[in-house]
């Protein structure tokens, strides 16, 4: 079963610990299941590949790798640092109106969705 993760798509991270600590980047991909995360510019390696039809020339291909997302922390929008992140539910009238949102727990503000 996959776990609920605080990061997704599109969100801004610092890469907090593993060779590439203190590298930033975008979430490319996600992938709950196996907690972890792509970045762009993060954690690149080197795949031998024959030539095929999708790629004619072959060779070594460098691309991102997935990196766990405990090593990776978001970084608030508004204040341009990295932050801890949390769900909290916004109260409304009815059961239909509340609604669970991620929030920065160093600035307490509400973080929007990545997407």
């Amino acid at each position: 079963m996959a776990k609920k993760m605080h990061i997704k798509r599109n969100d801004q991270v610092v890469v907090i610990s593993g060779d590439d600590k203190g590298k930033r980047g975008r979430v490319l991909k996600v992938f709950p299941a196996r907690q972890r995360v792509i970045v762009e510019g993060v954690n690149f390696i080197k795949r031998h590949t024959r030539p095929s039809q999708k790629n004619q020339q072959g060779g070594i291909i460098e691309k991102e790798a997935p990196i766990h997302v405990s090593n990776v922390m978001l970084i608030s929008p508004g204040h341009d640092a990295p932050t801890r992140v949390s769900t909290k539910v916004l109260e409304g009238d009815d059961k239909q109106s509340r609604r669970r949102v991620r929030y920065s727990k160093k600035f307490d503000e509400i973080i929007p969705s990545g997407e």
